[in-house]
This record gives C-alpha cells, structure tokens and sequence, in this order.
C-alpha cells in the first residue's frame, strides 16, 4: 500500500527511508482504529514491532499530548525489551513525536520504579513478571487507567507456560483497571494462531459457552529461506555423537567467507563446546563470542553491543539468542545438531538478514544419522511452510494463588468480582467458586495442615467477603519473592564420608531413589539417599542402570518426529540421501524392519553376553527417558533382571541378562498408574516439583530483608512442608499443582500414554541375532557419564564403526535356502 493511511509527517518518515508501509502494518492500524484486539503473525524482519506500536505512533501524531501511560510492551526477555527501546526511539525522535519511552525489569533502579509508578511514561516497556509486581501497588489502578494498548511480543515463546499463566492474570486485571484496553500480539512462527487468538481475547463471563479470539492479522510473505544441510568432506555423517565436531573445520571457513555468523547450540554445554573448538582453529584471530544463560547480565550485555556495533564475525548462542533481538547485518546462521522442531528453526534462521525481502541463509550441521534425517524433516516443514509448537493447557494453580496475593497487596477485593475478572481469562476460564475458593483458602493460611502456624497467614476476609492483608507487611514480602522462573539447583554427589565426586543437576537427581544405580566421574554409583542438596552414593556391585544427564534437552516435537517416521518410510524418498544414510536404511529394510507411521517398532538382539530391546518411539528424550525408568521397574518385578537403559530422541535401549520374549505386557498402559506412580513418589520427582510450586505460590520465601536462602534452605523448607501435607493434607492445592506439573513437564506423561495406547495396536516385534543398524546410533551412548561431551565424540566413533561393521554386515544367503 502507499503511505498516505498515516499522518503525513509518518509518512514522510517511511519515504526518506524509501520504505513503505507494509500491507499488515496497515492492517494493524485499522484494527486499532476500529478497536479490536489483534494477533500478527509475520516472518522476520517484517517490522512486526513497528506494527505493534505504529497506532501509538500514530496517536500521537494525530492527537498531540497524552498524560500518562498510553502504551505496555511486554516481552519475554529483558534483552529485548532494550533492544525495542533503541529501534522505538529512533523513529520517535526523528520524528519528532513527544513521547517518552522507559523500560523496567529486574534491573531497573528503584529510585526509577518508584518515579514510573507516580510519572509513568507514554510507553514501558517490561516483562510478565514486572508487570505482575507492578499491578500488586496501590496506585496500579490510577497508573493502568489511562492505558490505551498492551503489545505482547514473541508471544509464542511464553504463552503456553507459567510466564504465559501470570501474563494472561495480568491482562485480565488491566482490562478492568481499563475496559476499553486493546490487546496485541505478534509471532513470527505459529502452528495454530486460534489457539493463540483466544488465549489474547478477554473471554465473555456468561454461561453460553462461546469462546471469543482476536482478530488474525497475516503478515506479507518474505523471501523463502535459504537452507543446506551441511555434510563432512570425503567422509561419512557419523554414527554417534552428537557436538558435530567434525564440521567445526567446515564451519571455520563458513565464518571466514561471511561477514557475520551466528553459531546456534541446544545445550549451554555445547555453546561452551564449539566455541572452544573453534578458537583452537581461528588461525586468524577473528573475534568470535560466546552467549548463553549461565553468563553474567554484564557478560551478555557486553556480547550484545558488540554484535549491534558489529563487532564480531560469530557468535556461539543458545535459544538465549532465539527471540527478535534485530541485528540485520547477520548473513548466516548455524544450526548445530538437530533443531527439534521447525518453529524453532525458522525463528533461528529468521536472525540472517532480519529483512522480509532478503532470502535468510541458513546451515544445519547434523551430529549423526537420525540427526541427518531430522535435518531433512526439518529442512522440508521449513520449505513447506509448516509449523509446530507447544498445546495450551489449563492455567497454573500456583500462579494462580500468585496473582491473588498481588490482587490484595494492590488493595481489598471481593471474591466474586476477582472470579468474574478471572474468568475473562482463558487460561482460567476453567476456573469455578469452589477452585478458587481452595487458592483463597491456601492463600489465607496454608491450607488445613499448616493454618496453625503464623507465617502462612497472608490474606484475611471479613463478613462481607472483602479480602485483604493479614498484615502491611505481606505486600513487601511478596514482592521481594514473586516470579516465575525457579532456578535450578545443582546437588554434591558425594560418599558417605564426605568425600565429593562432583555436582548433577537437580532436574537429573530428582529422578533417583534409594538402590538406584548410575554412571558418574568414571564410576558406577549406588544411590543411598537423596537428601537436602546431596546425592549420598556408595560404588555400585554392579554396572550402572540409568545414564547421567548432560544438560537441558529441547524437546522433539510430534510433528518434526512424524515427519522423520515418513521420510523411513517412503523408500523412493531415499535418493536424496548421501550414499552412507541410504545404505543404513536399506540394510536395515534388509535384515529387519523400518518402522511405519503409527507403528511402534521393538528389536530383541543379544550383544556381549546380554539381551537388548530397542523401542523406537519418536517421542523425544523426555519421554523415553521417562519410559526407561518405568520398563526397567516391570522388567525387575517380572525377573527380567534390567541392567540398565539408554535414550535418545528417537528410541530407547534396554538391556538385562535375560531376554524379552514379548515386550507387549511391558508397555501396557496401566504402567502409568502403577509404576509411574510409584516411580514419582518415590523419587525426587514430585518433591521437585513441589519446590517449585511451593516458591511460586509465595508458600515458601526465598528472600527477606537484607539477606537470600540459599538452595539448600530453600529445599529443606520445602520438604518438610511436603512431608506434612502428604501425610495430613494429601488432597492439598499446591500437593494438586506439583502433580500437574510431574506429570506434564517433567515426564511428558501425555506423549507416554499415546504411545502405550499405540502399542497395543501397532507394535512390532522382531528379534535378531544382532545388533541392527538402526540401534547403532543409541547403543553408541551407553556407558556415557553425559550426552553430548565433545571429548567423547572421537571414542564414539571408533565404537560405532565397530558396532556398525557388526550391524551392516550382509549374511550371505546359504544354498539350498
């Protein structure tokens, strides 16, 4: 379109830039004209902020003065909102607009939060979790009143988790604070935008059922990524590992030829990995950074300006680095290993040139053959255009109780309005008298096990059901310690005697119990007892049953794992495959079986004097992680006598000294209520979760005046609490809210209960006199301390040769056969 839908001095902006507003940037302005709240959906670099805001820019060219807040931005990452505020501010002063833009986070000086509360500025940019300490002030109601619009960016990142739960409270409580509020949202990649539409609207508080949803803004089509799988040089893809070490060579020259390179890992241990990697090659000295998580705030921040000021020719990064941070003079990115979805790979792809008309180029460095395959599947959604994400699922309980101590720190309320406020939320629209009655309950004192004891005592209602706080206090206290993300804690394992071995993460260790055996610093360990901030061990009798844990695993998602059981199955497909990739299918075809879409294949092969079974599910490494944990449980009262299991995103490895005959009656899905259920009281599991849902809720403190519990206190506090309520309170809320989230985070429970389901349908049995070809790539792991370690890669591939020469060797057929 042409820029005469903007007031002329906007217009003028867009033409000395030789730029045009797009089609649905003017989409976005009508819609904020006609007053309808609206999700964009738009590739990269297709001025998806300058949508979002260009109505304010509009409004107040247009209009002239506003007092007071006109305009929220809410973003995932703090980063970003920095980011938004250098680019808003350009047209903004060139311009010549009188608006004044601020942003506030965690950190933020205090003396600014108190001035922005009283003199707020025309737009804030912030983050759920700000907003949400924001709105328990008493003055939030004056503050919020004159809000016109709330831009929610990168929606797709957050909107499904807990951030998403307190953002989605927050929206409803600005919404009555200002009714005629509009809501935005904008995504670059969504596989269902409804589902996001609704989660945006406010709902309608009637009892008819309709369900409302924004309007759907698409954005114009960029120019098609430009992706490559890279392969090695004169040399096979690999059977294990998965650094992708073997291209570190390959990428160094990939870094020399391009002006910029961001470098994407899955793991901040692999960021570490290839960085270090690729400086023992820099024989150039190029300026190469490394970003992740675990850096300090200075760290990254030094790391970003560089990369804005362009400064370095690569950059290494986790998903730290996957959201809109605009650097438009990246020319390649990097995918190292497997990206597990294709929403994520396009959101990563999308950092290349950060411009819709200019093609984004993209390599993918598989680390091994399922890797290669995954690239593919990738490589073909991303070409076709399809998308994939995380489901909705109903709003927290502990974020939930959250928001209500909020609510009264910002001043009393009345039940019935705070139920009717809730309900206007769709991730809470679930929510009736008697749930919310049970977070009040909590809220007010802990609960029935816990109401004798003064602490939990926060909100108190008197006879005309106006709650408010027990004590003036309460409000400092609650916003010293709300939030969302609980970080993870990292536990000694360490003998008996004191004596230390090294730390695991908390995420790894809460899957043990007593009796549990595993593979650490070189040894196979016995757990004794998980207790406080330690794994008490003693050197296990025998091998190691459950394979350590290297770091957080993306999750693999169902329709990129689909995809790669298709691509197994459409031999005609297989052409496209380099010579070594096609050979391992067909042998397999050959001495086994492929699995089909749907079906669930299981090998039987004996191998060094004991009895493997390979499940090839396709659910992710969460979930068959977890499904090892359970088999090796049924195999142990069924006198299988389990040694032990392996997992990958693909399948999982079981190994034991006597031979499964049917593996049928180990998958049966009543598993799930009697293994599994033992499993997660027994281990850690359920006491994990409970911590974190313990903190969430304001239950347990983390901080007071002048001093922080450490992980330990925290932990300890936490557990005894736990141990009260479930032997007093088994129906408690918060006990309810760890289960949800044993089951659904920590597990994948729903992935789990499709395949046992699937399993007595489809599944398939074939046993083998050895190993086959497709199990090579999971056997290669086992005995691993942590997946993946780049210095183990080298001795994989010497034992996945050796395994491989076993699995792909050709009996020859004898006469007379």
């Amino acid at each position: 379109m042409d820029n005469s839908q903007v007031p002329p001095e906007i217009a003028a902006w867009f033409d000395a830039r030789g730029w045009r507003v797009r089609r649905h940037q003017s989409d976005m302005l009508a819609k904020a004209r006609a007053g309808r709240h609206a999700l964009l959906v738009a590739d990269t670099g297709a001025g998806k902020t300058l949508a979002g805001f260009l109505p304010t820019l509009c409004d107040f060219a247009e209009g002239g003065e506003h007092e007071g807040l006109h305009t929220l931005y809410v973003s995932p990452l703090k980063a970003l909102a920095h980011d938004v505020k250098r680019n808003l501010l350009t047209p903004i002063e060139e311009i010549g607009l009188p608006i004044t833009v601020e942003t506030r986070s965690g950190d933020t000086s205090s003396d600014r939060k108190k001035r922005q509360r009283s003199k707020p500025p025309h737009v804030l940019l912030t983050t759920p979790e700000s907003l949400s300490l924001l709105l328990s002030y008493p003055e939030s109601a004056d503050l919020f009143r004159t809000c016109k619009r709330v831009v929610v960016d990168e929606v797709h990142a957050f909107a499904t988790g807990k951030r998403g739960d307190l953002l989605a409270l927050a929206l409803a409580r600005l919404q009555t604070l200002a009714p005629d509020m509009q809501r935005v949202a904008l995504s670059a990649t969504l596989a269902n935008p409804l589902s996001f539409q609704e989660w945006l609207a406010p709902q309608p508080v009637d009892d008819t059922g309709e369900i409302a949803a924004a309007d759907l803004v698409l954005g114009e089509k960029g120019a098609d990524p430009e992706v490559e799988i890279l392969l090695p040089i004169e040399e096979r893809v690999p059977w294990g590992g998965h650094a992708g070490r073997w291209a570190v060579d390959q990428l160094m020259q990939a870094i020399k030829e391009n002006r910029t390179t961001l470098v994407f890992t899955n793991t901040r241990f692999l960021a570490e990995f290839i960085f270090q990697c690729l400086w023992d090659v820099n024989e150039d000295n190029l300026a190469i950074g490394v970003h992740h998580g675990s850096l300090s705030k200075e760290a990254r921040r030094k790391v970003e300006d560089a990369m804005a000021a362009g400064e370095l020719r690569a950059l290494v990064c986790t998903a730290s680095l996957d959201l809109g941070v605009d650097w438009g003079d990246i020319d390649l990115v990097v995918q190292m290993g497997a990206p597990k979805g294709s929403s994520r790979l396009l959101q990563r792809i999308g950092r290349a040139g950060h411009r819709l008309d200019t093609p984004s180029r993209a390599v993918l460095v598989p680390g091994n053959r399922f890797e290669f395959l995954e690239a593919m599947a990738a490589k073909d959604a991303v070409d076709e255009g399809q998308r994939d994400g995380e489901d909705f699922r109903p709003g927290s309980l502990d974020v939930l109780a959250q928001h209500v101590m909020a609510c009264a720190c910002a001043g009393p309320f009345h039940e019935d309005d705070l139920l009717a406020e809730l309900r206007g939320s769709m991730a809470y629209s679930w929510v009736d008298e008697e749930v919310l009655g049970r977070v009040l309950s909590f809220v007010e004192n802990g609960g029935y096990a816990l109401r004798a004891y003064d602490k939990f005592k926060r909100i108190v209602r008197d006879s005309d059901g106006v709650w408010r706080l027990a004590h003036p206090n309460q409000a400092q206290r609650h916003r010293m310690n709300a939030g969302i993300i609980v970080d993870s804690e990292m536990l000694t394992v360490r003998f008996k005697n004191g004596r230390q071995l090294g730390k695991v993460e908390e995420r790894f260790a809460a899957q043990l119990s007593a009796g549990d055996t595993f593979f650490f610093a070189g040894m196979s360990l016995e757990v004794e007892k998980v207790q406080d901030m330690d794994v008490v061990v003693r050197a296990a009798k025998k091998s190691a049953t459950i394979p350590s844990y290297g770091g957080l695993r993306l999750p693999l998602t169902t329709r990129l794992s689909t995809r790669v059981q298709a691509m197994l199955d459409d031999r005609a497909g297989w052409g496209r495959f380099p010579d070594d990739v096609r050979e391992w299918l067909e042998v397999q075809d050959y001495r086994s079986r492929l699995p089909a879409p749907g079906e669930l294949l299981v090998e039987s092969f004996p191998h060094a004097r004991k009895h493997y079974t390979t499940y090839y599910t396709f659910e992710g490494w969460n979930a068959n992680q977890s499904l090892g944990m359970l088999i090796t449980r049924r195999m142990e009262t069924q006198g299988l006598m389990p040694g032990g299991f392996v997992a990958n995103d693909y399948c999982l490895a079981v190994w034991g000294l006597k031979p499964v005959a049917d593996p049928k009656p180990l998958l049966s899905p009543d598993i799930l209520t009697h293994e599994f259920t033992e499993w997660v009281t027994e281990s850690h599991l359920l006491r994990r979760a409970f911590r974190e849902v313990a903190v969430i809720s304001g239950l347990v403190e983390r901080q007071h005046p002048g001093k922080r519990k450490t992980g330990k206190q925290v932990t300890f506090s936490t557990d005894l609490i736990y141990d009260v309520l479930k032997k007093y309170e088994p129906g408690h809320v918060l006990l309810e809210a760890a289960w949800a989230d044993a089951r659904a985070r920590m597990t994948d429970v729903g992935r789990l209960a499709d395949l046992l389901e699937r399993s007595q349908r489809e599944l398939v049995h074939v046993e083998l006199d050895r190993v086959s070809p497709l199990a090579v790539p999971v056997m290669t792991m086992i005995g691993r301390e942590a997946v993946p370690q780049g210095a183990v890669d080298d001795e994989l591939l010497l034992e996945a040769e050796t395994l491989a020469g076993e699995a792909m060797r050709i009996d020859p057929v004898e006469e007379g056969d």
